[in-house]
């Protein structure tokens, strides 16, 4: 993890660059397995299975009974960590729900908008260094609440053509049942077009590497929504002489452990702590199993002194890092300064493992910098706002002069025809 000394303000943009990605190749690589699997659906998944994941498979479906034996597989002690994080999920999310107003804007003229459900979601739950089963509480939880009608699951299986046991739990925690072994872009293809086995979906949620990204990417602009353009995760940390350094580490290493290709930022207006998270980072990487990921995600991660907090929060506002963490006693007086940033953690006790998993926030955030004009997954992002008038005779003629010199003036006859018909009519 490199070490930078106040920089200027010039070299800001360089510093919050991320990791680059070889994307010309990438695109070639992703759209060709698109292509395979829109053309030759199940066969084309079965034979990717067996490719990347090492796995001859005779079913994509998960049966009953293997989601029977994956039950009886995940501790009691597990079962309950997840509940309690579905509750708080579910608490965070249920409390987002509008209540429908009818706004009469002129006499006659009632105007309202109603959430409807997306009606078939796609959930990509990677399942490979991480199977990540918290994510189908973040994603599940809010697509139950808003009441869509078809939920599909897809996770990579693995060499014995199974889905982890815990993701398989907490899939039918939540009532989802269309589950399906396949994993990466290919499943992405399979939900977006469509497959013997896998149903076509209208929207698709989930994190997962670059080809998955790309493969989100790619398939929206053939018409099917994504939840959000994404990328490797990220961290950035502002700390000042009020923080704990081991808990510092502890975050950015957190973040790092994700991925090769995940980037973190340590923020601060104090060399010292700098220095002695640095320190600790160094301790508390000799003992993590994914020592390795997170080595190589330090590589291309940097420890910034700035002169002042308010140069740290403006770098941050730049950056518009995925996660936020305000290391600091006063990180309360900080908040209104925060522009940028998909979640933000505040104070010394609010790790982002708390996000992770169980406060109740979402932890499907834009990456990237697209915080800047993205927000993350929330129930809103499981519906689609329909809005709808009702204009009585009264209406029509309060608002149908206007509409007429309006269209007149935009030279659309027919749309003034259609007002002047009705305000002539002794119907």
């Amino acid at each position: 993890m490199r070490i930078v000394k106040y920089p200027s303000n010039q070299d800001w943009k360089i510093l919050a660059k991320r990791p680059e990605i070889a994307r010309n190749e990438l695109d070639a690589i992703v759209s060709e397995v698109l292509e395979n699997v829109k053309c030759n659906k199940d066969q084309a998944l079965i034979a990717y299975a067996q490719k990347f994941d090492s796995v001859i498979l005779t079913s994509l479906s998960v049966s009953e009974n293997e989601i029977s034996e994956a039950i009886t597989q995940v501790s009691e002690e597990l079962k309950a960590a997840i509940n309690l994080a579905k509750n708080n999920i579910d608490k965070f999310h249920a409390a987002q729900k509008n209540t429908v107003e009818i706004i009469e804007t002129t006499p006659g003229v009632q105007c309202w908008r109603k959430s409807l459900p997306i009606e078939k979601v796609g959930l990509y739950i990677p399942g490979g260094t991480a199977p990540l089963f918290s994510t189908i509480l973040m994603l599940g939880v809010p697509a139950t609440l808003a009441g869509c009608k078809e939920i599909v699951l897809c996770s990579p299986p693995n060499k014995e053509g199974k889905i982890h046991p815990a993701i398989l739990y907490t899939a039918n925690l939540i009532g989802i049942t269309k589950i399906y072994k396949s994993g990466g872009a290919q499943a992405i293809g399979a939900m977006a077009y469509g497959t013997e086995s896998i149903p076509q979906v209208y929207k698709i949620f989930g994190p997962g590497n670059q080809f998955v990204t790309k493969a989100k990417e790619l398939v929206q602009l053939s018409g099917v929504a994504i939840d959000m353009p994404a990328g490797p995760s990220e961290v950035l940390i502002i700390a000042d002489e009020t923080s704990n350094p081991a808990f510092v580490a502890a975050d950015l290493l957190s973040q790092a452990e994700h991925g090769t290709d995940s980037q973190v930022i340590l923020l601060s207006d104090n060399e010292q702590v700098i220095e002695a998270t640095i320190t600790e980072i160094t301790k508390q990487l000799a003992e993590l199993p994914r020592i390795d990921i997170a080595t190589q995600a330090l590589k291309h991660s940097s420890a910034i002194v700035l002169e002042t907090i308010c140069d740290c929060i403006q770098f941050s506002n730049e950056y518009a890092p995925e996660h936020l963490i305000l290391a600091s006693d006063k990180a309360d007086d900080w908040l209104d300064t925060i522009t940028n940033a998909g979640s933000v953690f505040i104070g010394n006790y609010s790790c982002e493992s708390a996000g992770d998993y169980a406060s109740g926030t979402n932890h499907t955030l834009p990456t990237n910098g697209y915080a800047k004009n993205y927000s993350g997954v929330s129930l809103d992002s499981f519906v689609k706002k329909v809005t709808f008038q009702k204009l009585t005779k009264e209406g029509i003629q309060n608002i149908g002069p206007a509409i007429e010199l309006m269209a007149e003036a935009e030279e659309l006859f027919a749309h003034k025809n259609a007002v002047t018909l009705r305000l002539k009519s002794n119907v």
